[in-house]
């Protein structure tokens, strides 16, 4: 008798741990199939033909993601424009036909994994890649890729490009480089900008000839005549400052260090003496000049050169605001370290600032004011209704010749518009500059 109650016991015992384990099992297997049942499939299928049901659905949308990204991998391959990507070791995993043309990779076979340094040896890409992995954002890097041949004929032929490249960080470590070649539309540039200074210099012959007629004419016209010669004269004028300014613009970008004499000039004298030149005609718009900053700063530059770059940007502030307006110049250093020999004067960079108080930049414009013959907002422009005489015409490269002297002496500019006053804002950053408190 006992020996059939344990029986019946150890049975019941085991049907019940046989029990719950399908239980369990049932459980898990619905949470698996779970993502995979559709929403119209509400009907409850037994254990076996629901895995087959999941593991068929599982199938089908692995072959759809598949093919999903054969896809992206043609679109790609032919796109116009380069593409690779590495791993996180820097390993190069794939790169399109565009980019094995731009970075001269024909040697490289799909499949083949080796590190990009070995295939590329440019510093700048592989800055490009560890920076865009430490910052986890989108990288955008611009220079000028010199390819490495093999045989040394080959290196005489092959000439260096200009390459614009735009990283994205990738999941796990993975950094994907669209590439951009460059170089040919800055030879479009090029060929441009040569053929618009070769008729730059053909006009200026011309110009002069017919200044030196109308300057004749002046002398000898009475009024009402008079007052169209005069007239003409300032077209012609308007012209030939065209015509120099090109001139001057394409040398500087041409060969900007051997168009700078470098002397040590006092920053502030300068300011106030070019102020002066203008004093006349913003006195007759009852504007007022502001200067903070040192006493004394002294900085190596071509007088002439900078000069012009703040008379451009003073007159730009009289042309462009309203009357009674405001304009200031404020100068800050920053010391770096003590000159040697000199126990009060100091290396450092020097920041000028440029304010107004009229109607500022537009959101438009802000991108574009230091490109050739861009004409902003009208709206910062005086009313018409003002002499003509006294209003200077301008020729649309001033911001951009001033540019290009400030890059020059190895600085930088940018226009801005000032949260406090409203009006226009250039900074400039000039570096290697020497002041005394």
């Amino acid at each position: 008798m006992m020996v059939l109650l344990s029986f019946c016991l150890g049975l019941l015992v085991g049907v019940g741990f046989w029990v719950w384990q399908q239980f369990q099992l049932n459980r898990y297997m619905s949470q698996v199939l779970r993502p995979l049942t559709t929403q119209s499939s509400r009907v409850a299928l037994p254990l076996i033909p629901r895995l087959r049901h999941g593991l068929a659905l599982l199938k089908y949308q692995g072959l759809h993601l598949q093919q999903q990204l054969q896809t992206y991998q043609d679109l790609l391959e032919f796109a116009p424009i380069g593409y690779l990507q590495v791993d996180d070791e820097n390993q190069l995993l794939w790169c399109n036909e565009q980019a094995r043309e731009i970075l001269y990779l024909q040697r490289w076979q799909p499949g083949q994994v080796r590190l990009l340094v070995e295939l590329v040896r440019s510093y700048e890409l592989d800055r490009l890649v560890e920076l865009t992995r430490e910052r986890q954002q989108l990288q955008i890097r611009e220079w000028e890729y010199h390819p490495s041949c093999e045989s040394a004929t080959a290196i005489l032929e092959v000439k260096p490009l200009v390459l614009r490249g735009t990283a994205l960080p990738l999941p796990k470590g993975q950094v994907g480089v669209f590439l951009e070649n460059r170089q040919p539309l800055l030879e479009v540039n090029q060929v441009r900008d040569r053929a618009f200074s070769d008729l730059a210099h053909e006009l200026r012959t011309p110009l002069t000839s017919i200044r030196l007629v109308v300057e004749t004419l002046q002398d000898r016209l009475d009024s009402p005549l008079k007052r169209w010669v005069d007239r003409l004269m300032l077209e012609v004028d308007r012209l030939i400052n065209l015509v120099q300014s090109w001139l001057d613009l394409t040398q500087l970008e041409t060969n900007p260090k051997m168009q700078l004499t470098r002397q040590t000039i006092d920053l502030r004298s300068l300011i106030f003496s070019v102020w002066e030149t203008l004093e006349i005609r913003a006195q007759r718009q009852e504007m007022h000049f502001f200067y903070s900053g040192p006493d004394y700063v002294w900085i190596s530059a071509d007088q002439s050169r900078m000069f012009q770059v703040f008379i451009n940007l003073l007159d730009n502030c009289i042309k462009y605001n309203p009357p009674c307006a405001k304009i200031h110049v404020e100068v800050k250093i920053q010391p770096q370290k003590q000159a040697e020999g000199h126990e009060h004067n100091y290396l450092q960079s020097v920041e000028v600032n440029i304010i107004d108080s009229g109607f500022g930049f537009s959101e438009e414009d802000l991108p574009h004011v230091f490109e050739r013959f861009y004409r902003g907002d009208t709206a910062r422009t005086r009313s018409s209704a003002e002499d003509e005489s006294n209003t200077t015409i301008g020729t649309g490269l001033g911001l951009a010749i001033v540019k290009q002297i400030v890059l020059a002496h190895g600085g930088s500019i940018k226009a801005m518009n000032h949260p406090e006053t409203g009006g226009a804002w250039m900074q400039i950053v000039l570096p290697g500059v020497m002041a005394k408190f």
